[in-house]
């Protein structure tokens, strides 16, 4: 019914957003009676959480209004990303349930309470539109109600339906007289919504929407998110309620409620079931802890607490931690958790107590992935710059034991045997190694046949012979099953049996269950150890776990049939392209956030070459995107993983690695997309390329872990450059003289320089950690990220010999954490060397909290 505009109040000077009734439709009684009613009402509204009205006027036979122009997205448009963390429901809710509240005691119901009418701003939630609200009738069961305005002549005629149908209260439905408790069922709606990402009330028609709003149930909240807290799955069943007695009579009922389940919330969820028992049980003392609001960490106590119980029921917790991996410890109670250092802008081990308000960070772990612990509990093994390491917790020294490119997982016998995946290159097996370090030896090898690519993510059972493992096949067509699946194996015998299939990690617990991943669910099953098989039905444990399609690796960790750790799945995980200046500024951004890795910019610096993971499969392609515009075309289209291009120096071609058959092979293709991709390399390693020289006569690629180089157009491959350790990021000079890369070879990530085309001479560029080396246009400065993500630039100067100055600190970056070997790049520099332009994380990226799962083995 109305048109709104971005304008600017000169008298005041502020920006403000015009609403008007186009002249056309001023002459429907009936529609401007009803935009009339609107100014009328927002003018009487005086809430931080009630879009403001600032005048009201007409003009040549157009009504318009003048409010506050509100910066920000609504909840819809959040909402098509998927549901929203507890803590966001809660705030937003409460907030909307005030502002209700305010409208509500000022005579006035909204009626059109929906996702599309509520702006999420810095500020906080906005209810804005009330285009459909009328005055409220008087009734005797709103007591609380210090306005009530008249009704003369409504608008709308009776039995006639206004309104957005899946919010609609039942009595709206059906067009009956409303008053507040309308409004409360249709943020009943909203708050399912953000919690599920689903509607409460869905329908292929109107009618069916109707006839569901009237008829059913939604499914209970516990069931679609177990995280979701008691008293909030009561307070939105509430509002739902068919019967308006029944409902909470007044928003401030809800709002009190939704403030209450939020102080709540910040120590612990309630648990979503209540055991029955006899005597004294771990369940029933934790409910009872818990429903006296004592802190979360009562939990800690709760999990070593020994009693009497019968039958201990599954319950449900969040803790506050966001966590990139997992492992619970052996006794039952410690997580080892990876997860970002925001002080220090890198990823590295904590310790959390299950129960705890902190978590502790482990010294020396930066950058660390994938940890798993000792049999005692006293050491934990991990993945960082490149190699296998331990850290002793008792007095916190770290020792490195191998080489481990880019681990995939590893697991400590108690015979002081660690078997781990090196990394995620294709044809990787199994290797173990001493837990006191040394030469590692092989144990397994994929099987083409099976398609299989890598062995990943062992786990020993409890003989310390016995292992279980995933094997992986990196083509997109098997990701749904086929050579996925979990095996059994031996050490000492290539004999291996296979037990279920599945897309991810599956792990042993006692007394007796296989853990495994498939589905978007994580299900138990009855199995023998020591007779290698399984049994029974499998039954689902838990739903939306964080997933890593890339890697196959769901986040989960449990410990006997007790205690369940997870990290919650949500949204997309997006990022931004940002420009900065020298000093952190950001200037600009490309395109809309995505889920972005591996940025080149082009040789002419107007395009970007980029790519972009589709977050509901896994899926990668290569776009070509407009600096200038952040308009982006799809490049790739293949159901496989395409990442990595580089371009050539003319800009009309790009080479990039695809998953295609069994390995990761160089491809070429136009970069406007007229022509087909051609093999460039093929074989039975993976390729990753790295850069094109501006001469075009040659090309870098990482081959193991080795940089080779293929000579144009000839397309011939020879090894360039083999270094103690596994290399990275190799990129040519301006002038084709010099080749700077990146290298674990000290045992941390450090900047390197070697002549080209012979690789004769070397020079260390950086000595405190660096990777991502990126050259300025005229060659005259190379850049790097420090270990602690920190832009550094370090000058040099031209002639026979390279000569580097000292390196200085530009500025803090914040970039998407890498995940998959296939993801390398993350920021590029403009040929002045004056702008960067980054794969930035998100800062107000939502926190997710991990599950914590009690009695998770009697899970229904």
């Amino acid at each position: 019914m109305g048109e709104v505009y971005r304008a600017r109040d000169t008298r005041l000077g502020r920006e403000v957003a015009i609403k008007v009734l186009p002249a056309h439709l001023s002459e429907d009684a009936a529609r401007k009676a009803r935009f009339e009613r609107e100014a009328k009402t927002i003018s009487g509204l005086n809430h931080p959480n009630i879009c403001v009205l600032h005048d009201v006027g007409s003009q040549d036979g157009v009504d318009y209004l003048v409010m506050e122009l509100v910066e920000g997205e609504t909840l819809a448009s959040r909402l098509a990303k998927g549901p929203m963390p507890l803590e966001q429901v809660l705030r937003i809710g409460r907030e909307i349930a005030e502002a209700l509240d305010k409208a509500h005691r000022s005579g006035v119901i909204h009626r059109d309470l929906k996702p599309g009418n509520i702006m999420l701003t810095k500020s906080g939630a906005k209810l804005l539109d009330f285009g459909l609200a009328r005055p409220v009738s008087a009734q005797a069961s709103l007591a609380t109600l210090t306005a009530v305005g008249s009704l003369n002549s409504p608008v709308t005629q009776e039995g006639t339906i206004v309104g957005t149908f899946q919010y609609m209260s039942p009595e709206q439905v059906e067009g009956k007289e409303l008053d507040g408790r309308s409004d409360i069922f249709s943020l009943g709606a909203v708050l399912y919504e953000m919690v599920t990402g689903r509607r409460a009330f869905e329908g292929k028609s109107q009618l069916s929407v109707a006839s569901a709003i009237l008829e059913k149930e939604p499914a209970p909240l516990i069931e679609a998110k177990p995280l979701t807290p008691a008293n909030l799955d009561h307070a939105v069943r509430r509002c739902l309620a068919k019967d308006p007695d029944e409902r909470w009579q007044t928003a401030r009922d809800l709002a009190i409620e939704l403030k209450w389940a939020g102080e709540a919330g910040s120590q612990a969820s309630a648990p979503v079931v209540v055991g029955k028992s006899q005597g004294n049980t771990l369940g029933m003392w934790l409910v009872g802890a818990l429903a006296g609001a004592l802190a979360l960490g009562l939990l800690a106590g709760a999990l070593i607490w020994k009693g009497n119980t019968k039958t201990a029921e599954t319950m449900y917790f969040s803790a506050p931690m966001q966590a990139n991996d997992m492992a619970v410890a052996p006794n039952g109670h410690t997580v080892a958790i990876v997860a970002k250092d925001e002080s220090r802008g890198k990823t590295v081990v904590w310790l959390y107590e299950v129960g705890a308000r902190a978590a502790k960070p482990l010294p020396e772990t930066d950058g660390a992935s994938f940890p798993f612990w000792s049999p005692d509990g006293q050491y934990l093994g991990f993945f960082a710059s490149g190699k296998l390491k331990k850290i002793n917790l008792a007095n916190g020294d770290v020792q490195t034991l191998c080489d481990a490119p880019n681990g995939r997982g590893g697991s400590w016998s108690s015979q002081g045997v660690i078997l781990f995946t090196p990394s995620g290159q294709v044809d990787e097996g199994l290797y173990r190694v001493s837990a006191s370090g040394g030469s590692k030896e092989l144990v397994s090898l994929p099987d083409k046949e099976k398609g299989e690519t890598s062995h990943r993510w062992p786990q020993f059972l409890p003989d310390g012979k016995h292992y279980l493992y995933m094997a992986f096949n990196v083509t997109w067509q098997a990701r749904s099953g086929g050579a996925n699946a979990i095996y059994v194996g031996e050490l000492g015998s290539k004999e291996r049996k296979q037990l279920v299939e599945a897309i991810a990690n599956a792990a042993y617990v006692e007394p007796g269950y296989l853990l495994y991943f498939r589905d978007n669910t994580l299900f138990a099953q009855r199995f023998d150890p020591s007779k290698l098989a399984l049994s029974g039905e499998a039954r689902p444990v838990l739903k939306d776990i964080q997933f890593l399609g890339r890697i196959a690796r769901a986040t989960y960790s449990a410990t006997n049939g007790q205690l369940l750790v997870a990290q919650s799945a949500g949204g997309a995980t997006l990022s931004k392209l940002a420009w900065f200046d020298r000093k952190g500024n950001e200037i600009g951004t490309v395109g809309k956030p995505d889920a972005y890795s591996n940025l080149v910019i082009s040789p002419n610096h107007k395009s970007l070459a980029v790519d972009i993971t589709d977050t509901g499969n896994g899926n990668a392609d290569v776009w070509v995107m407009d600096l200038a515009s952040g308009a982006g075309k799809r490049l790739t289209f293949d159901p496989a993983v395409d990442s990595m291009a580089v371009w050539s120096p003319d800009g009309e071609r790009i080479v990039f690695s695809s998953s295609r058959q069994h390995t990761f092979d160089l491809y070429m293709k136009n970069s406007n997309g007229t022509t087909e991709e051609k093999v460039v390399e093929h074989g039975n390693a993976d390729r990753y390329p790295t850069d094109w020289s501006r001469d075009g006569k040659s090309a870098l690629f990482i081959q193991g872990n080795d940089l080779w180089v293929m000579e144009m157009p000839a397309m011939q491959s020879r090894v360039f450059l083999k270094a103690p350790g596994t290399i990275r990021n190799g990129e040519f000079s301006p002038d084709g003289k010099w080749v700077a890369y990146a290298s674990n070879e000290t045992g941390k990530w450090e900047v390197y320089v070697t002549s080209f085309p012979d690789a004769k001479a070397k020079w260390q560029v950086s000595s405190a950690g660096g990777d991502e080396p990126r050259w300025r246009g005229d060659g005259k400065e190379l850049f790097y990220l420090s270990s602690e993500a920190k832009v550094m630039a370090v000058p040099v100067k031209g002639g026979a010999s390279f000569d580097a100055g000292t390196a200085e600190e530009l500025f803090q970056a914040n970039p998407r954490e890498r995940v998959a070997t296939s993801e390398q790049m993350t920021y590029d520099v403009s040929a002045d060397g004056q702008k960067f332009l980054i794969n930035t994380r998100m800062k107000n990226e939502e926190a997710r909290p991990m599950t914590v799962v009690l009695n998770w083995q009697n899970a229904k």
